[in-house]
């Protein structure tokens, strides 16, 4: 663990502090010595048998994933307690303020762990600093529970901004994921920017093998395209929104394609995501065959 540090600590280099920050965490992300506990945490969470709550875990239902919306909740709560903790006679609202965070940690932390059973090692590796700033926040707000219940609440006060800092580290780190590493992204957001308008041509429809899933591009997005039946050919982009993986590789069946990756699963007739971490659907292309048996695409809303 020193060795990590310190290479860490070398690659922050020089610079401001917020630059060598900022580089600390991506040489974090890089520090597979890391992967010893992410590798048999990973399979832990992913062999948890939730069955279809873990689509609701991901946020599947709400098109986009649950935790930065139950977050909310104890760190909403912890700020509020720690404006009443400078008013004076907000003793027990505070206390009362502390105790729903702690418990409010629960439902985020769940969502938390199943998000980032599914991402990639340098993002998951990134997260488990996430993870303990989190859980050296719910410590010391558990502390400062305890030694408000039994009337300390001067120690209880200490305790509470104590966790309010390691919240506000969590929250960096949170939001270097989301943002910096693009975790919990649309990864296929992007595609209707990059297609021109108009229709495209794919090749001969004869190339195209019926149930088989083959890879061309238009322009520079890259599309995966399925012959259902001898005249049906669906066009979808072909990096998966959770996390660019490539369906052209995955398996084709009742009428879904599956990354390979992660296994998400997306109908090929709409691009909708029906299972798997993946929270937003697909792009779809509308298609054609012109009088010489070529299949031509086009995305609608391109541009």
């Amino acid at each position: 663990m020193g060795t990590l540090v310190s290479r860490i600590t070398a690659a922050a280099g020089q610079g401001s502090i917020g630059t060598r920050v900022l580089k600390a965490l991506d040489a974090l992300g890089d520090a597979e010595e890391l992967d010893v506990v992410a590798v048999p945490l990973q399979r832990a969470v992913q062999g948890l048998p939730l069955g279809r709550l873990r689509g609701v875990l991901h946020g599947r239902p709400l098109g986009h994933p649950l935790h930065p919306a139950l977050v909310q909740l104890p760190v909403g709560a912890w700020l509020s307690a720690a404006v009443l903790d400078v008013v004076p006679g907000s003793e027990r609202a505070a206390h009362i303020l502390v105790a729903v965070g702690v418990v409010g940690v629960a439902p985020a932390a769940w969502t938390g762990w199943v998000d980032w059973a599914e991402q990639h090692e340098q993002q998951m590796r990134t997260g488990l600093l996430h993870v303990a700033s989190v859980a050296t926040a719910v410590a010391l707000y558990g502390a400062s529970w305890a030694a408000r219940s039994r009337g300390r609440h001067r120690l209880g006060r200490v305790l509470g901004f104590a966790g309010l800092t390691a919240v506000g580290g969590a929250a960096a780190v949170g939001g270097h994921l989301a943002h910096r590493q693009s975790a919990g992204a649309n990864k296929a957001e992007p595609v209707p920017h990059l297609v021109e308008p108009g229709w495209h041509a794919l090749g001969h429809a004869g190339e195209f093998t019926v149930g088989a899933a083959a890879r061309r591009t238009i322009g520079e997005v890259p599309v995966v395209v399925v012959r259902e039946a001898e005249e049906v050919f669906h066009v979808l982009a072909d990096r998966c929104s959770h996390a660019s993986g490539p369906l052209s590789e995955g398996e084709v069946a009742d009428g879904c394609v599956t990354c390979p990756w992660h296994g998400s699963v997306f109908r090929l007739s709409d691009g909708w995501n029906v299972d798997g971490p993946a929270t937003a659907p697909q792009p779809v292309f509308v298609t054609r065959t012109d009088a010489d048996g070529n299949l031509q695409a086009r995305l609608p809303g391109a541009g």
